[in-house]
């Protein structure tokens, strides 16, 4: 069970939208990605070694802002040397907003909702023969059996083969911030992080229209078919500072994320404390490092145009000095 539940918190830190799904596809409503609008002028290819950085200043303080990718291969290899020399002397390092959990009392609502969604028989015997066989190839090419998809909702059958098929390909949602912790704490650097209780939205899960679950399966289903190539690629631009090919990367997750009752708001929460968070950094003299997830960093109504709307001052990464 504690394995089920990590995966699942694991999948919902960008993803959610679930139900029972029916025999045939049924035409859901379009998945709408909360930012698929970017602030243009703020994607800029970096001018210095290594990963692209932007910064947000006013007086007497910068923070260093390094967008980074919400999923990547796991121990990446990028070029730190920028890094660690804004790491020395630093107030702070702002760890993505993006850890989700059952917090006490919510823990056990979230074991008996996920029981609900992993009851059922195996998945497959749900889906229409075309989808069907799609899956059973899919699965059979992760090393699973049907019994491991043991679910009648869609989107516990999703969250687990993204699951699958991150663990067969080594991706994660940790790195690099799970290095930069590390570096931090040895370096004696405050680290500044946050975590949300998952229970409302696990909850939540089981409340989304069928189809809607639907749809997010199938676009982890493709995934699955596409393989990682697409995210491997991103990974290399962005440790390049390639921003815009960084931004290639799969959106999957965060599309369903706001088909869920209460993702919006969700999303928008996560957004409003990261800008608030380095706005708290430049209250101190000196310098702090933040790291915020790409699209997010970047989006209209993003984290970086939120502080520019409070008057900051930002800087791209072809503007930002050693």
């Amino acid at each position: 069970m504690r394995m089920i539940v990590a995966l699942l918190l694991l999948a919902l830190a960008a993803l959610a939208a679930p139900a029972a799904v029916a025999q045939t596809p049924v035409a859901p409503p379009p998945l709408v990605d909360p930012d698929a609008a970017l602030v243009e002028e703020l994607v800029v290819t970096g001018r210095l070694p290594g990963p692209a950085w932007w910064t947000v200043s006013d007086a007497d303080t910068t923070v260093y802002v390094l967008g980074v990718p919400s999923l990547a291969p796991k121990r990446m290899q990028w070029d730190r040397a920028i890094f660690d020399k804004r790491l020395q002397g630093a107030n702070a390092v702002i760890l993505p907003f993006t850890n989700i959990r059952a917090k006490g009392v919510g823990a056990l609502g979230a074991g008996l909702n996920l029981l609900r969604l992993r009851a059922g028989g195996p998945f497959e015997a749900r889906l229409d023969p075309a989808t069907r066989v799609r899956f059973v190839a899919a699965r059979e090419r992760l090393g699973e059996s049907a019994k491991h998809y043991s679910t009648a909702n869609a989107l516990a059958a999703g969250v687990q083969l993204a699951a699958d098929y991150r663990e067969r390909h080594e991706l994660t949602t940790t790195d690099p911030a799970k290095l930069v912790e590390l570096l931090a704490r040895r370096s004696g650097v405050p680290v500044v992080e946050k975590t949300y209780d998952i229970g409302p939205l696990l909850g939540a899960i089981l409340r989304t229209p069928a189809a809607t679950g639907r749809l997010c399966f199938e676009e982890v289903l493709a995934q699955a078919e596409a393989g990682p190539g697409i995210t491997l690629q991103a990974a290399r631009a962005w440790a390049s500072g390639d921003v815009a090919g960084a931004l290639e990367n799969e959106r999957t997750y965060e599309r369903c994320l706001m088909a869920v009752p209460g993702g919006r708001q969700f999303d928008e929460r996560m957004k409003a404390d990261s800008a608030a968070a380095i706005a708290r950094a430049l209250e101190r003299p000196g310098h702090a490092i933040a790291l915020v997830p790409l699209r997010p960093l970047l989006a209209e109504r993003g984290v970086l145009d939120r502080l520019r709307g409070q008057g900051l001052k930002v800087t791209t990464p072809g503007e930002v000095a050693e």
